[in-house]
C-alpha cells in the first residue's frame, strides 16, 4: 500500500510541475519580422522583381507587353494601379506571378512600403 502512496505522490508531483510550465503561442513560435524600414528601388525593390517577374516581363517580347524592367516601366504599373493588385492576388486583377506561388508577404510588404512612399528611383 505504501508503494501505492509513494507513487501516486510522485505521478501528482510530476503532473503538477508539468502543468506549471507556461507556454505561450509567441515564445514557443516567434513571428519573423519584416523590415521595411530604409526600402530603396535599387537596395530592396529591383532584387525582388528582377527574381520574380523578370522572366516574365522584361526583354523584347514580354508577357501581355508589360514590361517591368526598369524603374520607368515599373512605375507605369504603379501609376495604373496594377501591380498591388496583381502581387497581392486580390479580386479584378491578374495574380502574380502567374501559376506560381504568391511573393513571400514580406516582400509584398516591401514593394507596398516602397509605392506608399512614392515608388522613388532610389
Amino acid at each position: 500500500m505504501e508503494k501505492k502512496i509513494t507513487r501516486l505522490f510522485y505521478f501528482i508531483l510530476f503532473a503538477s510541475v508539468i502543468s506549471c510550465t507556461y507556454h505561450n503561442e509567441e515564445e514557443l513560435y516567434p513571428a519573423e519580422t519584416c523590415d521595411t524600414t530604409n526600402v530603396t528601388y535599387n537596395a530592396t525593390i529591383l532584387p525582388i522583381v528582377t527574381q520574380n517577374c523578370y522572366e516574365c516581363h522584361s526583354g523584347s517580347s514580354p508577357v501581355s507587353g508589360i514590361l517591368l524592367e526598369g524603374h520607368s516601366n515599373l512605375k507605369a504599373m504603379i501609376d495604373a494601379e496594377r501591380l498591388l493588385g496583381a502581387i497581392k492576388h486580390q479580386t479584378g486583377f491578374s495574380p502574380m506571378p502567374k501559376d506560381r506561388p504568391s511573393l513571400a508577404d514580406c516582400d509584398i510588404l516591401k514593394i507596398e512600403k516602397w509605392v506608399l512612399d512614392g515608388a522613388l528611383n532610389n
